[in-house]
């Protein structure tokens, strides 16, 4: 497991459990034992159940852990998700961070499942963003692409994408491709009319990103492009149209929506003495 991961889920537990759960503390006598399971409360794809083995083994106090379903799993209200047993005050010091990281990173997948579900039969691919929680965006990718959609780049080391204040800062849209042609690294620009497309692709570009334009003017542009470069769509893109846009012929659409706006879903734990 990467160590980024490892330290998100600490700094989590830190957080919501700090110097003790006192009130666990306060209840249950410190040998009880029990059992735990997690249960979809509502039909979901399920993201996060990596997470649980490193709950447990940060805090220790258990003596089973029996995951159940696996990433991308499709689940239906009522499944169960993972069994625990061991000591009842690490099981419910452990709960909310547990269920935070299912509930969140499900979600993501959940909406992610829907967007790659709608764009079936087409030949276009549903990208995640960089429209990313702080400090999770592994863990958010992880769990879009459980959901079948594609990652784009990570962050701002791994791949090159021009937007428009990078064209205004170069001081246009040949100047910056010549610049960041020098990296030897596929180009991705973003253009705004046609002006600026006609420059990127005598330049070179090979990845064009057409922004807030709508499904019929997207497929304009696509005509216009007629294969000299890939096509991606962003703006405004959501689950009412998005077939509209993958229909347009573009290769791609990207939906900040599926990281920044997924709803969490329903999990829950359910505990019970041995």
């Amino acid at each position: 497991m990467p160590s980024k991961i490892v330290d998100i889920v600490r700094q989590a537990l830190e957080e919501d459990i700090g110097t003790g759960d006192i009130t666990s503390q306060a209840c249950i006598p410190e040998d009880r034992q029990a059992a735990g399971y997690f249960l979809a409360r509502e039909t979901l794809i399920l993201a996060g159940s990596e997470i649980l083995p490193i709950i447990y083994e940060i805090r220790g106090g258990i003596s089973g852990l029996q995951i159940l379903r696996q990433d991308g799993d499709h689940l239906h209200e009522g499944d169960r998700i993972a069994n625990v047993t061991g000591r009842a005050r690490t099981l419910l010091e452990c709960e909310r961070v547990a269920l935070n990281f299912l509930q969140r990173l499900s979600g993501v997948a959940t909406l992610a499942n829907q967007f790659s579900a709608l764009v079936e039969g087409t030949n276009c691919k549903v990208l995640d963003t960089r429209k990313t929680t702080p400090g999770l965006r592994i863990l958010e990718k992880a769990a879009a692409k459980a959901g079948g959609i594609t990652n784009h780049r990570m962050g701002l080391y791994d791949a090159i994408l021009i937007k428009n204040n990078h064209i205004a800062a170069a001081g246009g849209v040949p100047q910056a491709m010549e610049n960041a042609r020098q990296s030897g690294l596929p180009i991705e620009i973003e253009v705004r009319t046609t002006e600026e497309l006609d420059e990127a692709l005598k330049a070179g570009a090979d990845h064009l990103l057409l922004d807030n334009l709508s499904p019929q003017q997207a497929e304009e542009w696509v005509r216009l492009i007629a294969g000299r470069a890939k096509v991606e769509l962003s703006g405004g893109i959501n689950l009412d149209n998005v077939r509209n846009y993958a229909e347009s012929g573009a290769d791609f659409v990207s939906v900040g929506a599926i990281t920044h706006s997924a709803r969490a879903v329903d999990v829950s734990f359910r505990l019970e003495l041995l």
